[in-house]
């Protein structure tokens, strides 16, 4: 199930247009702080298929009945540019833990480019609700092997895929190599084309590069 957050009017889509801003982007401050944004809208969305049970709040004049989470998300995002993104999930979802993967581009001389894992810090999530978020979702890749690379730490119940801006492509390809079962994915805006270095058109660049500054 694929659900995109940008087919209705709100708030969100403000904010994904000021990420996309060339001129805007020269702030990396809110940059940043527009993507932590987007993290607690997604994470409010999400929270809704999540499983609550009724509480007593005893307030200072009498007693309220509550739904309450019965169980926090494990929050794991792919690093770097997932970093602000997965803060505004953990300003919602305070009492989650949390779960962090190092994915990178390996350049070919040829042009071509190769996606590695190269570390990954998982906590428990057997039998748990994941969400797995980056900012950008192009070709897959990335997101596809940040899965595998996760579930070889266990079973999660169900997984959400979260990411700002994805690509058509980059959906059929998580689609065609994830059990359609085991996760939903949601995006808030979709775009239709792709370049060759599998940067996403209009997309809004490198989000990595835009939050923290250019890699070497």
């Amino acid at each position: 199930m694929i659900k995109v957050l940008s087919s209705g009017n709100s708030i969100l889509n403000q904010y994904i247009s000021e990420l996309r801003d060339a001129e805007i982007q020269k702030d990396s401050l809110r940059f940043r702080n527009n993507l932590e944004r987007l993290g607690g809208i997604f994470a409010y969305e999400i929270s809704k298929g999540l499983s609550y049970e009724t509480k007593e709040v005893i307030t200072p004049l009498g007693i309220a009945n509550v739904p309450m989470l019965v169980e926090y998300p494990v929050l794991t995002t792919i690093l770097r540019a997932g970093l602000p993104f997965h803060q505004g999930f953990l300003n919602f979802f305070d009492k989650s833990e949390n779960g962090f993967i190092s994915a990178f581009r390996r350049h070919h001389k040829d042009g071509t480019f190769s996606i590695n894992i190269e570390y990954a810090s998982v906590t428990e999530i057997e039998n748990k609700v994941v969400i797995l978020c980056d900012t950008m979702l192009a070709s897959g890749s990335s997101m596809v092997l940040a899965y595998k690379e996760l579930i070889t730490h266990g079973k999660p119940r169900h997984t959400h895929i979260a990411a700002v801006v994805a690509n058509l492509e980059g959906l059929e390809y998580v689609k065609k190599h994830i059990s359609k079962n085991d996760i939903t994915v949601w995006v808030g805006a979709i775009d239709d084309e792709m370049t060759a270095q599998s940067y996403i058109v209009p997309g809004l660049g490198d989000a990595g590069d835009l939050a923290y500054g250019k890699k070497l």
